[in-house]
């Protein structure tokens, strides 16, 4: 029961993530849109990384593509950009096959399997599965929150209930009344 559960919100994840692409110009998903370049298609990218390595990797499946960024550092954030020739199709297509080679893991192995981070600090290197699902699942709703955050800030869609919440005049009211709010702080 806990193992679909943590499938099913990964793959809630997921499909949010890919989701947040759709629509949006070549452009409008590379181009840096915080301080630190965060940008969609270098998301999906990260995570397509993400899931090869810890639930691939860290229980001895390597990755069954390559992934170039690798050979640079990743430590330089090479995996959270797309290169020119790094097409949406090519990076979509890596992550849903990072999903695949994931999905494979859990169910060759269980929860409990041991797993080897190798780029953690020695002394806590040692793990399970399970735990790098938990940290899968985690990380891949925390960029699936960024992802619909950028898209509001390209072209103002909000998230998948933002209807369920209120139509145009509801949502200029809210924000006229935060606006407002943070007002009585300048």
């Amino acid at each position: 029961m806990i193992t679909a559960d943590l499938r099913q919100y990964l793959q809630q994840g997921r499909d949010a993530m890919v989701a947040s692409l759709a629509g949006l110009s070549e452009y409008d998903i590379r181009r840096p849109m915080t301080p630190t370049a965060t940008n969609l298609l270098g998301l999906v990218k990260h995570l397509a990384g993400i899931e090869f390595g810890y639930l691939g990797e860290c229980v001895g499946r390597s990755a069954p593509v390559p992934m170039p960024w690798t050979d640079e550092s990743i430590w330089d954030s090479a995996d959270m950009w797309a290169l020119p020739e790094e097409s949406r199709e090519y990076l979509v297509g890596l992550y849903r096959r990072a999903w695949q080679h994931s999905d494979e893991s859990l169910e060759q192995f269980g929860l409990d399997a041991p797993a080897t981070v190798a780029w953690w600090p020695e002394e806590r290197r040692t793990t399970t599965l399970g735990h790098l699902l938990v940290r899968v699942v985690a990380e891949t709703a925390q960029h699936a929150g960024h992802a619909d955050i950028v898209r509001e800030m390209i072209d103002g869609r909000a998230g998948k209930d933002h209807e369920d919440t209120g139509d145009t005049a509801w949502w200029d009211k809210h924000v006229a009344r935060v606006q407002e709010a943070a007002d009585q702080h300048r």
